[in-house]
């Protein structure tokens, strides 16, 4: 595993091997994590699991000293489903606190939740950075900030108050303009770290697509974007856009608005993104899906592995990943296997 690796695959510089990430390994009981020593949850494991899966690049996000929205305001919480063999994630939804659209019409991200002074936040971000570089020194652990604007919309209202209010773009204006604001802050704070490299990380689709009309994200949301990361950019940062399902749609917009890089699920075509963007733009992600892993045949991942393999050796920087996770019911042995596999075809 190579910090440097990540940060060459990132910039689109040679090398000699593919970049790899995987996300939700720490989900997994202690058997199938390989070497990780007699206590699987210390740091100290954690370095010992990412060896063993040779992990180049860490998802790590941090929304700041006021990340924690309930504590500062009205927030709601549409729970988390069961993802670790212990169920020990399940979280119960609470009760949307917005009762009609005109709440939402109303709302303004930064008075509700406020923020702390710029220089209490990039010093805390980089306390954070010196934390995480202490921690996992082989892997790239980037800034990044998951709340941005769409999903902070959906982290305070919910989606049902969300998608009723979002039906009238005119009245919405304002309050993607303060979630925007909001995470400005933060994209300034960063581009005043030591950070190399950035996930702006919103997930503004579903599975199916856009759930607004297109219009909309082009015209209130991705040039949003564009603004985000004019500080990052005069810094030196890199950005890596990170969404779940499908954005197909909008990936020429995004990239074309500033990202160098992105990361995303297998609903997003694989051989697609590669023709597209295989020589612009960092790609993180795979033609391989958790469900095959988890419910398929070890030819149906193969084959997925060796189509991915292919593809990547036409690009000038990927990142193998898994795009949807490694949930913890994938069977161990197809665990292991798919991890054999990716170090011995990774080289380019």
């Amino acid at each position: 595993m190579s910090r440097q690796l990540a940060l060459d695959t990132i910039a689109l510089k040679p090398v000699e091997r593919f970049a790899h990430t995987e996300y939700s390994l720490e989900y997994h009981p202690f058997g199938v994590r390989g070497p990780t020593g007699p206590n699987p949850d210390t740091q100290a494991s954690l370095r010992d699991l990412y060896a063993h899966w040779g992990i180049d690049f860490l998802w790590t996000v941090e929304d700041g000293l006021r990340g924690d929205w309930g504590k500062f305001g009205r927030n709601t919480d549409m729970g988390h489903a069961e993802y670790a063999s212990d169920g020990s994630d399940l979280r119960k939804p609470n009760h949307c606190l917005f009762e009609v659209p005109e709440e939402v019409w109303a709302f303004d991200a930064v008075k509700e939740y406020g923020l702390p002074t710029m220089a209490e936040q990039v010093a805390a971000y980089e306390a954070w950075l010196t934390q995480k570089r202490g921690d996992f020194p082989d892997q790239l652990c980037p800034g990044g900030y998951y709340k941005t604007i769409v999903s902070g919309a959906i982290q305070a209202f919910g989606w049902d108050m969300l998608l009723e209010a979002a039906a009238e773009p005119d009245r919405m204006e304002p309050v993607w303009d303060s979630f925007f604001r909001r995470t400005k802050f933060h994209m300034d704070a960063w581009a005043q770290t030591s950070t190399e490299a950035i996930i702006q990380h919103d997930d503004f689709v579903w599975t199916a697509g856009a759930f607004m009309r297109p219009d909309i994200y082009r015209a209130h949301i991705i040039p949003r974007y564009a603004e985000l990361w004019k500080s990052l950019h005069a810094a030196g940062k890199k950005v890596l856009f990170c969404s779940d399902g499908d954005f197909r749609e909008f990936a020429g917009d995004i990239v074309a608005a500033g990202a160098d890089g992105l990361i995303f699920e297998p609903v997003m075509d694989f051989a697609e993104m590669v023709a597209r963007f295989g020589q612009t733009t960092m790609l993180a992600g795979s033609a391989v899906d958790c469900r095959d892993l988890t419910f398929g045949s070890w030819e149906t991942v193969r084959a997925g592995l060796d189509r991915t393999l292919d593809l990547a050796r036409t690009c000038r920087g990927v990142m193998l990943a898994v795009g949807n996770h490694l949930p913890a019911n994938i069977p161990a042995p197809m665990l292991d296997q798919y991890r054999a596999y990716v170090k011995a075809h990774w080289h380019r």
